[in-house]
């Protein structure tokens, strides 16, 4: 069951539509069409020496929202026609959230129309929304998935005995770095990633893959060197998006963001999630117990 709409418009403003209390806004929310799953076009090719047709490719159409509502004269009908046009701006962009009792997730669209209805007793409305890119993505508290390759284990026992005064003999605890992390998704759709690998010291060329699909992705250490002075060294952050329509692989250093994807060697894949379990891991020519590495994904939803 849906519980709220939240609209957020181009310039940032944003709106909570409660469906329980349409009081608030003055928007009876009687429908939304087009957030369940989109359809796809499938490619063939016929063979003139066989029956059927070969599969070829397929992909998902863009998705058409259709937001439905009767208006209520909180002050008037008037004034609550003037706010969904602040709402929903025809031709600019907007970001939807869907909040139901399991899921939170958002979408963004463009404002195709906003056609009121006004000569009538009931006034409505009748919104919609192209969306280009048609799958729902997690937000919220879960939103954002993270996966540690690295942690601080516990050291601290009691009883203890400090055998010096002098010398630090007792360890608290100690960062632990993993060379390899299942991470388990539970999406509808791949999805992209982000991997950010903190530099604590120097490394050489880093290699992550994707142990079960076989992909991997090299950044060349070299090529960062010639590009930037030097290669991968102390306090260094470098942030690799495979996220579809925003790929790109930075690197920050000393508060600076240096745009590094030519240092991406030429046979390398887009590594991503697909549902399940998935496999990751990394090594370094040098230094790898320098790196700290995590990884962040959302979560794709085919609707809500």
């Amino acid at each position: 069951m849906i519980k709220s709409l939240t609209v957020t418009n181009y310039v940032g403003d944003s709106w909570e539509i409660e469906l329980a209390k349409p009081e608030k806004y003055g928007i009876a929310i009687t429908d939304i069409t087009g957030i369940d799953a989109v359809t796809a076009d499938i490619y063939d090719q016929e063979m003139a020496s066989s029956d059927g047709s070969i599969y070829t490719s397929s992909r998902a159409t863009k998705r058409n929202i259709v937001i439905s509502a009767t208006l209520l004269p909180v002050n008037t009908v008037e004034e609550v026609r003037h706010l969904l046009y602040r709402i929903f701006p025809v031709k600019h962009t907007t970001t939807l959230r869907i909040d139901t009792e399991s899921r939170s997730c958002e979408i963004n669209g463009y404002v195709e129309s906003n056609a009121h209805v006004i000569f009538k007793e009931n006034v409505t409305v009748q919104i919609s929304i192209i969306c280009p890119y048609p799958y729902f993505h997690s937000v919220g508290e879960n939103g954002n998935k993270v996966t540690y390759f690295y942690g601080i284990e516990p050291m601290f026992e009691f009883p203890f005995s400090n055998e010096s005064l002098e010398e630090s003999l007792i360890e608290f605890g100690k960062i632990v770095i993993k060379k390899e992390n299942v991470i388990v998704y539970e999406g509808d759709e791949d999805t992209g990633v982000i991997i950010r690998i903190n530099a604590v010291g120097s490394a050489g060329s880093v290699t992550i893959y994707n142990v079960l699909t076989r992909e991997s992705m090299r950044l060349d250490n070299k090529k960062l060197q010639k590009m930037t002075g030097k290669g991968i060294s102390q306090g260094d952050e470098i942030i690799i998006s495979t996220v579809k329509n925003d790929k790109y692989i930075q690197l920050l250093r000393d508060g600076v963001y240096t745009n590094i994807l030519n240092c991406l060697d030429r046979d390398s894949d887009w590594i991503g999630l697909s549902n399940g379990d998935n496999v990751f891991a990394y090594e370094a020519d040098s230094g790898a117990d320098n790196l700290q590495f995590r990884i962040e994904n959302k979560v794709l939803y085919t609707g809500v």
